[in-house]
């Protein structure tokens, strides 16, 4: 990570005193371990910007061991130095020798689209339009009369016609039953004729605002509904069963703590934070949630639900609002400054007017909200910026740690804009692995080469948060550890821009203490040292020294939550 001001701290074992020690017996201590240290960051006022990130590097020795109380760290060192924390009640754990760094913090996640997945039809892979019919096809044989069929992950790019698919293909495996069927990246979805006859699409139907009703030649609806025209359909389908949401938070749960993850950063419906609020009162919730709430929504009423639930509360809280710039390069949604290289008659879809957005940004960074905008095409990426800077200015707060999530593709002349206005790039570097495969083809060489720009985020000091978009990608943060060092694909045989690779240590601290930095959370989180919250995982390889290839390999033996394991694999 680029030191714009740094700051080296060397922690020694003489960290408590002896009369501490014997007053302060450890819960539990983790012995035999390889612990690796970390780097936090901190924001630094100046005279010409509102904000400016500025980091402190904090250098460990080499640790063996760590005691925790209390679901805190007492103390990390070797392990002669840690036993003196243990009395006869202390548990002790092995580490075999093994890997152990900060929990991984997701930036971007949506839980509850991620646990429905699961109970759903799991379209994720589908190597042709045929096989996912076949999918859908199965899980309709084991559906009730009229019920909705819903799925997410197809991927057209992946099929070698590579076409999108049709009302009349899904209607072809769905009989009666009304279905729709969202791409993987969320921002298209397929319908079937039942569905568009519940929602009333016609023929006749506008597009709209921020929306597109795909066509034929006759001017009939394909099933292809894109951005907001989704919604006519969606709102539509009977709400989920508290049963089911609480089975689908399960699920995604699971998934989380299976990869090493111990925070996440969650985009998903109030109904579903209530379920986890609910799990956290009976002792059940095995991941730090920071809830995000819609940036559409009015004041008032994202100032209850603010209020609902404690901000101190470590384990659930809510946090930014969150609003939508635009759509997705994959859908040709993304709004951008100039067309489509290969679709010149399309710039892409915004989802504002420029004043609205601002004046919106403007009141509610007024009443105390962090704003994060998904803005992936250069155009949503400066609709946000200047959105942002009229707020910073009708406001007159400071450290508000704006958000831009996703920043695919970043006009050269706007990083500045990101660092003056200490603007976060909130990125997942996993989306890479997929759309390297044509995004080039899309946008062309001159806006592909700033695109997905870690290294040049990183040259310009502006702070980088890792996260997955889960389940647009899977949840694991290795692959996107491995596509932010290599820039190449799984199969390691196309590379992208290679200019914009990361160090190992720069990616680690982006899943660390960057994404816990971006929730205000870094006096907490990110870090193994005294004080913080003892969150943390345990590896089957040191991903430090192995080579990149060996990352997408990596296993989770352990993941600890608060000094509490809440996975360990068989």
């Amino acid at each position: 990570m680029k030191i714009l001001l740094a700051v080296l701290v060397v922690l020694t074992m003489a960290s408590l005193s002896s009369a501490q020690q014997a007053q302060t017996p450890a819960d539990v201590i983790f012995i035999n371990g390889n612990i690796y240290g970390g780097a936090v960051s901190s924001w630094d006022y100046t005279a010409d910007a509102p904000s400016k990130i500025t980091t402190t590097t904090i250098v460990f020795k080499p640790g063996q061991a760590m005691a925790v109380s209390d679901g805190r760290i007492l103390a990390v060192g070797s392990n002669h130095y840690v036993e003196h924390f243990k009395d006869p009640k202390t548990q002790v754990i092995d580490l075999g020798g093994h890997f152990v760094m900060p929990g991984f913090n997701d930036a971007h996640v949506h839980l509850g689209s991620g646990g429905f997945e699961k109970l759903n039809v799991d379209l994720v892979g589908s190597k042709s339009l045929e096989d996912m019919k076949q999918r859908i096809a199965a899980r309709v044989k084991t559906a009730a009369p009229g019920e909705w069929i819903q799925g997410r992950g197809w991927d057209h790019t992946l099929w070698a016609e590579q076409k999108t698919p049709t009302r009349q293909d899904i209607d072809a495996v769905t009989g009666d039953h009304p279905a729709i069927f969202n791409r993987v990246d969320g921002h298209i979805a397929i319908a079937n004729s039942a569905a568009l006859k519940a929602a009333g699409v016609t023929a006749q139907s506008p597009d709209p605002h921020g929306g597109k009703i795909d066509r034929d030649d006759k001017g009939e609806p394909t099933g292809v509904l894109r951005e907001t025209a989704m919604e006519a359909v969606f709102s539509k389908i009977p709400p989920p069963s508290q049963a089911q949401r609480r089975r689908a938070a399960e699920l995604a749960l699971e998934d989380a703590a299976s990869h090493g993850i111990t925070s996440a950063q969650d985009n998903s419906d109030w109904e579903d934070f209530l379920t986890y609020e609910q799990m956290e009162k009976e002792g059940k919730l095995t991941l730090r949630i920071a809830e995000w709430l819609p940036f559409d929504a009015p004041v008032e009423q994202l100032e209850k639900m603010r209020q609902h639930h404690s901000a101190k509360d470590p384990l659930l809280h809510t946090t930014m609002l969150k609003g939508f710039m635009d759509g997705s390069l994959g859908s040709r949604t993304a709004a951008m400054l100039a067309p489509y290289d290969d679709d010149p008659k399309n710039a892409g879809i915004p989802r504002y007017e420029q004043d609205k957005l601002s004046a919106m940004a403007a009141e509610r960074a007024g009443a105390g909200f962090q704003i994060g905008f998904h803005a992936i095409g250069d155009s949503g990426a400066r609709m946000a910026l200047d959105a942002f800077a009229y707020a910073i200015q009708k406001s007159n707060k400071k450290n508000m740690r704006f958000r831009i999530e996703h920043d695919q593709v970043i006009a050269p002349e706007d990083f500045e804009k990101f660092r003056k206005l200490g603007v976060i790039a909130s990125v997942q570097p996993n989306h890479l692995l997929t759309d390297m495969n044509w995004a080039e083809s899309h946008i062309g060489p001159a806006r592909a080469k700033h695109s997905y720009p870690w290294k040049e985020f990183e040259d310009n000091g502006i702070l980088l948060a890792f996260g997955t978009d889960y389940p647009v990608e899977p949840i694991t943060p290795f692959r996107g550890l491995y596509a932010a060092v290599t820039r190449k694909n799984e199969s390691g045989t196309r590379e992208y821009f290679p200019k914009q690779k990361l160090l190992i240590d720069d990616a680690i601290a982006a899943y660390t203490s960057g994404s816990a930095f971006a929730e205000f959370a870094e006096h907490e989180k990110g870090e193994l040292r005294p004080g913080m919250l003892a969150d943390f995982v345990v590896l089957d390889r040191d991903i430090t020294k192995v080579a990149p290839a060996e990352i997408l390999k990596t296993r989770v033996l352990r993941t600890v939550v608060g000094g509490k394991t809440v996975y360990e694999a068989k």
